[in-house]
């Protein structure tokens, strides 16, 4: 069963392990440089846990943590981000866990932004009913290169 609870910082512990792994960085392209750095990892996470105007969850799969999703304030709307630890790809947890954090909130328009070859979490979100509304390029920390991505939108 997939929940969704507020982060414990037990958490966080997991997360710093998932983050580890070079397949799902590559994947989100817009992790931290270097992935066992700490010191980073827990100011990163300070900002997300303390922001007033951020939503952050724990995805737990059967009561066992397994990745995170957040949503914060970008210019006009909110946006999603999500990360799963890479063991549990493909079998439909991601899927389930971003429908129910956009139960949470009734706020529309949430943007997303894919690079365009996660195809994976660009199917997640098309099937949630995001559509692509635009492209940008950006440097990726991960990829050390400029990648483009995809600005999908639920309105």
């Amino acid at each position: 069963m997939i929940t969704l609870r507020k982060v414990e910082t037990e958490d966080l512990e997991q997360f710093f392990i998932f983050q580890q792994d070079a397949d799902a960085a590559h994947m989100a392209a817009f992790a931290s440089t270097n992935p066992k750095d700490r010191s980073v990892f827990d100011h990163h996470w300070g900002e997300l846990l303390n922001s007033d105007d951020t939503i952050v969850r724990t995805i737990d799969r059967d009561g066992q943590p397994v990745g995170s999703i957040a949503a914060f304030e970008d210019e006009s709307s909110r946006e999603i981000t999500f990360w799963i630890e890479k063991r549990f790809w493909g079998q439909g947890i991601t899927t389930e866990a971003v429908e129910k954090f956009l139960t949470e909130f009734p706020e529309r328009p949430v943007t997303a932004r894919v690079v365009v070859d996660n195809l994976g979490t660009l199917k997640i979100l098309e099937s949630l009913g995001f559509s692509e509304v635009g492209e940008e390029s950006s440097f990726s920390n991960v990829r050390a290169k400029v990648v483009q991505e995809k600005i999908l939108q639920l309105n």
